[in-house]
Order: C-alpha cells, then structure tokens, then sequence
C-alpha cells in the first residue's frame, strides 16, 4: 500500500550520482566518462584530491566517481542518463568496443540500452 506524500515535494532533482571504481584507474574513467560519454571533468575540493576518482559534469548531470579499495562493480543499480544525441553516443561508445545492450521495451515511449564504463558499472542510455 502507497503512502500518501506530503502536500509538498521534498526533493527537486539529483544533485549528483556517485559511482565507484578502482584505485589508479583515473586515466580509464577519463577516456570513457570523457572521451567517450562527453562529460567535462570538474576540478575537486582541494580537500578531497588525495582520495582520487573525478568529478565530472554535462550541464545539469553531475558524475562522481569515487575509489574504492574494496571495488566491486555495479552491475544491477545504474545512473540513467537523457541522451540529446543517442545514435552518436552509441556510435562512440561501439567505436571504442564497447557492448551496448539493446533493451527492446521502451521507455517514456523512447529507445533506450544499457553499457558498462570500464570497471563493469552498469549505465542507462535513454533518447531524448
């Protein structure tokens, strides 16, 4: 049974989403998260650089990914991002071999699939 919801919404969008990746691995997530999703990296809290990973931003989109000496890849719980220009996106991330699995159910009545960034996280891609 639904609980009702207070009269006024408590949250007006995700700031960020946080997702893990192994120690020394900077350089893999900027090639993909960067090169190849088109995110821009953000420079960090001068407070957080010794503890890695990278923040990372499109527009209002913010990723970031945070070391974890005890990494394990999120294959099930995913960010999904809107794609301005999915056939493109899908496009570079097969130029660079990655797997695309296509999901054949639409969502919000439009194409969508699922990758993996280069530790095994699994990401929603969903046309605008």
């Amino acid at each position: 049974m639904l609980r009702d919801l207070a009269p006024s919404t408590p949250f007006q969008r995700i700031d960020h989403v946080a997702l893990a990746m192994p120690r020394g691995k900077s350089d893999e997530a900027r090639a993909f998260y960067v090169d190849v999703l088109g995110l821009t990296e953000q420079p960090k809290p001068t407070e957080l650089l010794d503890r890695g990973g990278l923040w990372l931003r499109s527009g209002d989109v913010m990723v970031h990914l945070g070391v974890d000496d005890d990494f394990r890849a999120a294959t099930k719980a995913h960010p999904a991002f809107r794609c301005a220009d999915y056939e493109a996106l899908l496009q570079r991330v097969r130029a660079r071999g990655g797997q695309i699995v296509e999901d054949d159910s639409l969502f919000d009545e439009k194409p969508h699939c699922y990758i993996a960034d280069p530790f095994g996280n699994r990401i929603e891609l969903i046309k605008q």
